[in-house]
């Protein structure tokens, strides 16, 4: 009897100990998944708590446009717009997806048009052209950059941003033209300094005694 006891105990604690590692498993293999889907999945948690929520259907246009699948891409960039008409990131989206989809007139067409609205200022104008460039829209980019010097000449932002982008189009020559127009207007940035120096340009830093005894607004 004793022994008939102790085979059972052993039975026993083999299922028992079998039942806990596929238990194990399977909350691996769950939290596994889980870490790969947390992205998408936060994503559509957010919009199912509110679906008017412009960034996160942009963010998971981004995620469908990361994994290949265009036509959803520009269906969440359209629906982002649809509560947030400005949302810059999500216009060059669009006009991004049109592009790689090879509509090249009908992704020209919708581009002029966010520039055109983005005329009502030089900051627009700005953000807009940033939106194209980390598309890879350097045309479109350009526009804009040029639409804020027109918007406000004394702005250096547009000036800089026109140099760096020249600068990685290894455009020397327009590159320094406008580093130089940006740092007559601020000569407090470093890093367009920085760019004219490496350019073999000598310049001036003001000295802080300069800026501390300057007259004050009369």
């Amino acid at each position: 009897m004793t022994r008939i006891v102790t085979i059972l105990s052993l039975v026993l604690a083999l299922v028992l100990a079998g039942c806990d590692s596929a238990s194990k498993s399977t909350d691996t293999e769950n939290e596994e998944t889980a870490i790969q889907q947390s992205p998408k999945a936060q994503l559509l948690e957010r919009i199912d708590k509110k679906y008017e929520n412009p960034e996160a259907h942009y963010q998971l246009g981004k995620l469908s446009y990361g994994g290949g699948q265009l036509d959803k891409a520009d269906f969440e960039y359209r629906v982002a717009l649809g509560f947030n008409p400005v949302h810059y990131r999500a216009q060059a989206g669009v006009v991004k997806v049109a592009t790689d989809q090879k509509q090249t007139e009908r992704a020209q067409i919708i581009a002029e048009l966010y520039i055109s609205q983005a005329a009502v200022s030089a900051p627009a104008s700005v953000r807009l052209g940033k939106a194209f460039q980390n598309e890879g829209l350097g045309e479109y980019a350009l526009s804009c950059y040029y639409q804020a010097t027109g918007l406000t000449p004394k702005s250096p932002e547009p000036y800089k941003l026109l140099g760096f982008y020249y600068l990685g189009e290894d455009d020397q020559v327009r590159a320094e033209e406008n580093f130089r127009r940006s740092f007559e207007l601020d000569p407090y940035q470093t890093d367009v300094a920085g760019e004219l120096g490496r350019m073999g340009v000598i310049i001036g830093l003001p000295r802080i005694t300069d800026t501390v005894n300057a007259p004050g607004p009369q």
